[in-house]
């Protein structure tokens, strides 16, 4: 896991068929000081957030096919909160 801060968002007119449906985010990944960390990652997203929001952002491959429901998806970021 990892406080990120929604950049702005991605659409794609060709994508593999696990990401048909889904909200695609572009997430900057933020140091424990809220500094850049990184380069952005492509992020999908289920709940909802926006362009400036923090939100927790993880990069565990398995839970997110799990929740793609899709074994061969090359997904890998997904957002998993969104910070109040």
């Amino acid at each position: 896991m990892q406080l990120a801060t929604i950049v702005g968002h991605a659409t794609a007119t060709v994508k593999h068929p696990s990401m048909t449906g889904w909200r695609l985010l572009i997430a900057q990944p933020l140091t424990t000081d809220g500094k850049p960390d990184g380069e952005p990652q492509l992020a999908v997203d289920s709940l909802g957030a926006g362009l400036g929001h923090q939100v927790l952002i993880c990069n565990d491959g398995a839970g997110t096919r799990q929740l793609l429901g899709h074994k061969n998806s090359p997904v890998r970021w997904f957002v998993m909160g969104i910070r109040d």
